[in-house]
């Protein structure tokens, strides 16, 4: 039985924090896991940006609610869950992430939490578990799924590498370059068909 597992920003919606750098005007905020394959590194490098600025989870929220997913996103989805089951895993976090589920058509999504104070200022973070996406592909094996996996950044290789089959989707050509062997796609159709040969073909 297989189960697919999917990136969620820059595979199925923008980068949230790349709109919230050009709507706060702070392009420091711009750098991603595409950048920085320290996860932990870059939201410590992320949090203190926010609170240098006075900056909190409210503000991000308005950004997120004006985010709509990537052209035929849902439709891919849609067509993808009509097939196989397929779980969104990604490192965003809940606060970030419900809106967006909502405009997908609520698809299952394992994610973080962020850490809030009261006065609406994100403090910190809470990673749902070490090394989430291999992690959890890891997991699903272990009851008996065999995964497929695609997504875009540096922090996607780990569940690419070990399903499988795993496809980049509108990746870096630093990313290209440094796994000549993994198929990358810039289409929703082209990834949609490698996906459903890997099933087909089992």
């Amino acid at each position: 039985m297989y189960i697919t597992c999917l990136d969620l920003e820059g595979v199925l919606v923008p980068e949230i924090w790349i709109a919230f750098a050009q709507a706060s005007g702070i392009p420091e905020l711009k750098k991603t896991t595409r950048d920085e394959p320290d996860y932990n590194k870059l939201m410590e490098y992320r949090l203190s940006i926010l609170k240098e600025h006075g900056l909190g989870l409210k503000e991000i929220q308005q950004t997120i609610a004006t985010i709509d997913p990537m052209p035929g996103a849902k439709e891919f989805l849609d067509e993808l869950r009509s097939v196989c089951q397929t779980i969104i895993i990604s490192d965003t976090f809940t606060q970030f992430a419900k809106p967006l589920m909502e405009k997908l058509g609520m698809p299952t999504i394992f994610c973080n939490e962020l850490v809030v104070g009261d006065n609406g200022e994100i403090t910190g973070y809470k990673m749902r578990c070490e090394k989430s996406k291999l992690t959890t592909v890891k997991a699903l094996q272990s009851c008996g799924f065999e995964t497929i996996a695609s997504g875009d950044s540096f922090n996607d290789l780990g569940m690419i590498l070990n399903s499988k089959a795993g496809f980049l989707f509108r990746t870096t050509d630093q990313i290209k370059k440094d796994y000549p062997d993994l198929k990358a796609f810039d289409s929703y159709d082209d990834l949609l068909a490698a996906i459903k040969s890997v099933i087909n073909n089992a």
